[in-house]
């Protein structure tokens, strides 16, 4: 760092030059404070040479040497010509100092000198809202926008201002972020922008909820590829965080695997695409993607119920208890843990532990977050009471699970059916059908449900005609569909057809209480 030519005496300036060369050798001997005070010696030897005032100005700032700061800072600004950087600079060190009024001097002044410098209206902006002044504020910002000349630097810079003033004054946040969107339409129309400001100009409209902006900016980014990596993964991380936010998996998912094979360990990469491909029923990639991620951070918590839930979904229960048992082993008991061990007990048919897990997360939820007691909850719930045997307290379930959604076409149909199946509340659990079919009335499960609830009402004749439409309808043979329909035949008096589906239902699966429907059927 070298003083350039300056107006100060020739005395003067010597005596500067020896103070910055003492600096320079206290640098290289990694003096810093030793390096600083010559620093401050020689600017203070030569005031105008603002460059050198700026620079070891910021440097007082940051070692918090305040008195030091100012005492450089009025010297150089009291010259003739002083600049508004220097103003803007002095009004940096009052509001630091808690002199607000002299620091709202300071800014005024240098706005004056140079409206076109943005460190003036950030340094009064600051102050302003620090005293409560906000309509102030914003009429501060209104005013920078409206000053001829300035560069997209400074319309961006001032949209993050409103952006600012949004987040500190809720209540005018649609004002602000209004504003802040038309400077930063002002800034994307100069034609050239370096990479820092184009990133800054991107994530600004994606900030304001303009993500096709955003994104094209991002994608323009990337033609070619920046050829700095660091770059490069940051506009690929913020593309696919925007993708993900328009729920463009494909598109989020071409971006993440770009950054994976770029940087095979970006731990945040793996995650994304894990979620994406559970959320698009591709378990196995799933569990892969999650099971890279634990390899690269093993204490990251939300990785381990996610890899469990990927491969419960593959069918991987055994994996996915040995993966609970090691998240129990270095976590605390929480409601995701209690949950998922529930799942695979479920899955496992070991209804017993799993419903001991189902009462151990309700517990925790109930205590800490009973946002965690969602529809999705207490429909697994319900369904392994049900497997269990209590059917009271599978209802409980599947009603809070439709208080919560009352919508929720599986949890309706598993409702009426087990009703329909003991031949209990029959007229509401054709109801909880109907609003089943009437959400899905192509779903096979759902017609066998409202053949087999009319069938108990004695509406026979109905019946057939619904389970024979489940039939046509169903993706594979199902054995408890020809049962059903075999004891439909039967109670219209067709035995040849009846004991015909019987044995159709044995063919898929053996089952002796079809085998003895068709040896009473046949004496």
């Amino acid at each position: 760092m070298r003083p350039p030519a300056n107006q100060s005496s020739e005395e003067d300036v010597t005596e500067a030059h020896a103070h910055y060369g003492a600096g320079v050798i206290h640098e290289m001997n990694e003096e810093p404070e030793l390096a600083l005070q010559e620093y401050y010696e020689a600017a203070l030897k030569d005031p105008a040479n603002e460059s050198l005032v700026l620079t070891v100005s910021r440097r007082l700032l940051l070692a918090n040497q305040l008195d030091k700061a100012l005492e450089l800072l009025t010297r150089a600004a009291a010259r003739p010509g002083a600049s508004g950087a220097l103003y803007a600079r002095l009004g940096v060190v009052y509001s630091r100092l808690g002199k607000s009024k002299l620091a709202v001097k300071a800014d005024h002044t240098a706005i004056r000198k140079e409206p076109r410098l943005l460190a003036a209206y950030e340094n009064l902006f600051g102050n302003l809202l620090q005293t409560k002044r906000k309509k102030q504020a914003l009429a501060l910002l209104d005013d920078a926008a409206r000053v001829p000349g300035t560069d997209a630097e400074f319309l961006i810079g001032l949209a993050e201002l409103y952006a600012t003033y949004g987040v500190q004054v809720p209540t005018e946040k649609p004002i602000a972020s209004a504003r802040a969107l038309a400077v930063l339409e002002r800034a994307a129309k100069f034609p050239m922008i370096g990479p820092a400001l184009r990133m800054k100009l991107a994530d600004g409209f994606a900030l304001l909820g303009k993500v096709d902006q955003a994104a094209d900016i991002y994608r323009d980014m990337l033609k070619p590829p920046p050829e700095v990596p660091e770059l490069r993964d940051n506009i690929r991380a913020k593309l696919a965080n925007l993708y993900l936010r328009l729920h463009n998996q494909k598109l989020a998912a071409e971006q993440l695997e770009a950054l994976v094979h770029d940087n095979p360990t970006d731990i945040e990469a793996y995650y994304w695409l894990g979620r994406i491909a559970y959320d698009e029923k591709r378990y196995d990639e799933a569990v892969d993607d999650f099971a890279t991620t634990l390899l690269l951070k093993p204490d990251f918590g939300l990785g381990y119920y996610e890899l469990a839930r990927a491969q419960i979904s593959a069918s991987q229960i055994r994996q996915a208890l040995e993966t609970l048992k090691k998240a129990r082993e270095k976590f605390d008991q929480n409601f995701a843990l209690e949950y998922l061990s529930a799942l695979a007990c479920a899955h496992q048919k070991d209804y017993t532990n799993a419903l001991s897990y189902f009462n151990a997360a309700e517990v925790f939820a109930l205590a800490r977050d009973t946002n965690a007691l969602t529809d999705e909850f207490y429909f697994e719930f319900g369904a392994t009471c049900e497997r269990n045997g209590d059917y009271a307290q599978a209802e409980k379930c599947f009603e809070k699970c439709l208080q919560l959604s009352p919508d929720f076409a599986e949890a309706l149909n598993y409702l009426g059916y087990m009703w329909a199946e003991h031949g209990e509340k029959l007229d509401r659990a054709r109801q909880l059908i109907e609003r089943a079919l009437k959400a899905d009335p192509k779903n096979a499960a759902y017609l066998d449900s409202m053949g087999w609830v009319l069938f108990r009402l004695h509406q026979t004749k109905q019946a057939l005609d619904y389970i024979l439409e489940a039939i046509r309808l169903s993706e594979e043979p199902d054995p408890a569909l020809y049962d059903h329909l075999g004891d439909i035949f039967a109670a219209l008096g067709q035995k040849d057809k009846a004991i015909e589906a019987w044995n159709k239902s044995l063919s898929l699966e053996p089952n002796d209480e079809v085998r003895k429907k068709i040896q009473s059927t046949t004496k």
